[in-house]
């Protein structure tokens, strides 16, 4: 029988709120699944993920996975164009999976990601690399004017057609955009490119288990029909752990916890962090509400962040992912000189080592008052990241609905694009223009 991910209050939370705290929000978590099913909630038009997995068909997995066999027998890198949700997903999964030193062994066709900045060294850079060697680009993008990946889109959409002419260009590129209208579908079409659809009721965030993240880690060589799996299997029975994790820290904000950390002991999951750093912060930060997301890798951060932690303002917890089984296996030597005094680790694995690390930290945190959140994976498989990848959606849905607020749309991502645009001169931007001018010049 398959196992799965688990959530559970790590120690007893009496030092910030007792569990009756915790048991007070059930009706409102439960009154939250039933928002989410019969789609009465705000942001209704925005659920299409809640039963993706199980709607997903073998045949378009197929094609996603033969798609992605043709990239990768065709290219030695192929470039994820997209930012936010169109990017943080796939490298989150492909980053937990993969070997730690990928990027320094030959053989592989490569992923690398692009237009999730504007960074000018980085793109000159990536376009050094990319001279004269073979190349795909997978544009992820609904309308195709999101500035970010538009400019990377133009820069290496020129550059591929330049190196290889248009025909076999277009034949390396993959859009995945809106199903009929916008920027990039008009392009896709007039030019010939493969294309998927991003569905209208899923938002980016929400949408790794959608061609957007689907067909770049499919690129990366993963298991993709083993990932929905591991979604299918939660998007049956995950209610439990959802209603132990968003009650919990809706409880703990309410006592004035207002940051939380997701930790890891695992190098490979920081940029899983970052993938739920935007699922959780732009879904509930609004209405001057919301806890503050934050992250750590630890043990290399409890040498940076430790101190703070156990020992700084009460206005955090921490939410700690704990993985099982390790993909490798190394046990530590014995050292006839013991000049380092290690010999009492001696035919200890090194992961022992690590999870006694993980122990001894969530129990210092606690004793400073720093309650703890635990979440374990079986191990970093495609199965079980699904599971935690759809397990952290519909909690995050569940969490928004207690806090009060709409967790399917994110107004206040659009204030900083108004005033870049404006300070860049774009046409229909004059009046704003004008107003930011007559702000610097106080």
């Amino acid at each position: 029988m398959s196992q799965k991910i688990q959530v559970a209050n790590f120690a007893a939370l009496g030092q910030v709120i007792d569990q009756a705290k915790v048991d007070a929000l059930h009706e409102a978590a439960v009154e939250a699944v039933e928002k989410l099913e019969k789609g009465t909630g705000e942001g209704n038009d925005f659920l299409g993920w809640l039963h993706l997995p199980s709607s997903i068909t073998e045949a378009e997995l197929t094609d996603i996975e033969a798609t992605a066999k043709a990239l990768r027998e065709s290219c030695e890198f192929v470039v994820a164009i997209g930012i936010g949700g169109s990017y943080l997903g796939s490298k989150a999964v492909i980053e937990a999976l993969s070997d730690s030193f990928d990027a320094y062994k030959p053989g592989k066709c490569k992923v690398l990601f692009a237009g999730n900045n504007i960074g000018e060294d980085y793109l000159a850079e990536l376009m050094d690399l990319l001279k004269g060697r073979k190349f795909g680009i997978v544009v992820i993008s609904k309308s195709g004017t999101t500035t970010e990946p538009a400019i990377a889109f133009r820069l290496l959409k020129d550059m591929l057609e330049k190196q290889e002419g248009k025909a076999e260009a277009a034949k390396r590129i993959v859009a995945i955009t809106d199903a009929k209208k916008g920027a990039l579908r008009s392009l896709a079409t007039q030019e010939g490119y493969k294309t998927y659809v991003i569905p209208d009721n899923v938002g980016g965030r929400f949408s790794v288990l959608t061609p957007v993240g689907l067909l770049p880690i499919a690129v990366a060589g993963f298991d993709i029909k083993a990932l929905v799996a591991g979604a299918v299997e939660m998007e049956k029975d995950c209610d439990d752990n959802v209603f132990t994790y968003a009650q919990t820290r809706n409880a703990l904000y309410q006592a004035g916890k207002k940051i939380e950390i997701l930790v890891n002991f695992c190098p490979r999951l920081h940029y899983f962090a970052e993938w739920w750093k935007q699922l959780y912060g732009e879904s509930e930060g609004k209405d001057n509400l919301g806890i503050f997301p934050a992250s750590v890798d630890f043990t290399a951060d409890l040498h940076s962040m430790g101190q703070w932690i156990q020992e700084g303002e009460r206005t955090i917890f921490e939410t700690v992912l704990s993985v099982g089984d390790q993909t490798n296996t190394v046990v530590i030597p014995s050292d006839d000189a013991n000049l380092d005094g290690l010999n009492f680790l001696a035919g200890k694995r090194v992961d022992e080592v690590n999870k006694m690390a993980e122990l001894g930290t969530r129990l210092a945190h606690v004793d400073g008052g720093v309650p703890n959140l635990l979440i374990t994976i079986p191990a970093l498989t495609e199965q079980y990241l699904g599971q935690l990848i759809y397990f952290f959606e519909k909690a995050c849905g569940v969490s928004g609905y207690i806090l009060g607020v709409n967790p399917f749309n994110q107004p206040g991502v659009e204030a900083y694009k108004k005033n870049m645009f404006a300070l860049l001169n774009k046409p229909g931007y004059e009046a704003e223009s004008e107003a930011i001018q007559a702000k610097l010049k106080k």
